[in-house]
């Protein structure tokens, strides 16, 4: 049970006396516990708040601090990383450039070894020498050019036919048959048959040629000693050297055989054929060899004197990108590192809008606690003055007339008084004040009622 001096319940006592409505009481009770607790509430939000504005204060600074860190090692990464980049698109022309050369390189590689196209040129070289010269005897002598450098230039002319020919041996027969060599391998199989039995013919006509130049050198060479053997047999003992008619005639038979033969040698198809394909053969066979010489020789020389030395270059180059982008790696992992550790610190820190969210939230419970404080202590004041009201009607009601006319005398001069204190001047203007709770003069007619009424009694 509650204890006895307790003012609640020595109010309640008194107005259970008095016969005063106990709700009017209990509603001030209830809403003076409300205001109370209210006013707890209000205090711990106040705290709350000013807790969070700190916190919200303390977050935005760290947060200025930890982005304008981070900024500093961002600009620094994104610096590193265009270098980084600009190397690395570097460093992968120079790759495809390498890659593209030796893909050239590779295709470049030629049927024939260093070896074969050096002899395949020397024989090229030499059939352009032998039809040279054989050019130079048919426009010296069959064309009647005696001058030197005339016959040689025309020769020479001639003799370049080879080299117009070898345009022509690589586009339509060699060329085709590297490029589609399942396509063209009956073009060229025959070109090359036909080539080898036209050497061959050529061959058998100048061994043919060769043998009647042969036999009739032979001839010659029988009447030669015929004719000598004629001379020989004159009278030694005489005093001058004299040929008999029928010697004379001998000798000049045999002469004139001797130049039927050289007549029929010139004369003689086989001395035709042989020039005339000949010619043709050293013309082909020309064209043909520089045709393939030319290639080899050129392919080497691509592979060892310019994709090799452009391949060395390049390994350098790269060798130096390499050099120049490993430190760059360092510098972009250490910068991309401490920004990780920076963004890991941002995002531990409170968040900004998750902060300001909770002030709001907290300003608002505040409004509503205000609110209802302000309707709680509305209610306080109300209930309060209706059971100040109810007692003192419950007192009225026990007064005799004498009395109730003594009690609004006291309370006239009482009006009279409070009216006179409340015109008088008072420094800066401030209210009559009474008590340390800041209370006016409102207290004093309960006061005075109170005082009265034990007074009479």
């Amino acid at each position: 049970m509650e204890p006895t001096n307790n003012p609640d319940f020595q109010h309640g006592y008194a107005s259970g006396v008095e016969g005063v409505n106990r709700e009017t009481y209990e509603g001030y009770l209830s809403s003076q516990i409300n205001t109370d607790w209210l006013a707890e509430r209000i205090q711990e939000k106040r705290t709350e708040l000013s807790a969070t504005e700190q916190k919200l204060t303390e977050a935005t600074d760290a947060n200025r601090t930890a982005y304008a860190d981070l900024q500093n090692y961002s600009l620094q990464v994104e610096r590193l990383n265009k270098q980084v980049k600009q190397k690395e698109a570097d460093r992968q022309a120079l790759e495809t450039d390498r890659e593209n050369l030796r893909e050239r390189r590779t295709k470049a590689s030629p049927d024939y070894s260093l070896l074969a196209g050096i002899l395949f040129l020397i024989a090229g070289i030499s059939f352009l020498a032998g039809d040279l010269i054989i050019s130079h005897e048919i426009v010296a002598y069959a064309l009647n050019i005696r001058n030197t450098n005339e016959a040689w230039a025309f020769a020479v002319g001639l003799a370049m036919v080879s080299i117009l020919l070898k345009p022509a041996y690589d586009r339509l027969i060699e060329k085709p048959y590297q490029e589609k060599p399942e396509e063209n391998r009956t073009k060229y199989e025959r070109f090359k048959i036909g080539l080898a039995i036209f050497s061959v013919l050529t061959l058998a006509v100048l061994g043919w040629f060769r043998y009647e130049a042969y036999r009739t050198d032979q001839l010659k060479a029988a009447i030669n000693k015929s004719v000598r053997q004629l001379q020989l047999n004159t009278d030694p003992t005489a005093a001058t050297q004299v040929l008999s008619p029928s010697t004379m005639s001998k000798i000049e038979k045999q002469l004139s055989e001797s130049s039927e033969l050289n007549l029929a040698l010139v004369n003689s198809p086989w001395a035709l054929l042989s020039f005339v394909l000949s010619g043709i053969l050293f013309a082909l066979a020309g064209a043909v060899c520089l045709g393939i010489a030319l290639p080899v020789l050129s392919a080497f020389w691509f592979r060892w004197l310019q994709a090799d030395i452009k391949l060395w270059k390049l390994r350098r180059r790269l060798k130096r990108l390499d050099k120049e982008i490993a430190p760059l790696d360092a510098q972009l992992a250490e910068q991309r590192t401490q920004q990780n550790v920076l963004q890991h610190n941002l995002e531990l820190l409170p968040n900004l809008d998750e902060l300001k969210e909770q002030r709001q939230t907290i300003s608002n419970d505040l409004n509503e606690l205000l609110s209802e404080l302000k309707l709680a202590q509305t209610d306080s004041r109300i209930s309060n003055f209706n059971d100040g009201y109810g007692q003192g009607e419950a007192t009225r009601s026990t007064m005799s007339d004498e009395e109730q006319r003594l009690l609004r005398k006291e309370m006239l001069s009482l009006h009279n008084s409070n009216r006179t204190r409340s015109n008088e001047p008072r420094p800066n203007g401030a209210p009559a004040v009474n008590g340390a709770n800041g209370k006016t003069n409102n207290l004093r007619p309960y006061q005075t009622i109170r005082k009265f009424l034990s007074d009479e009694l």
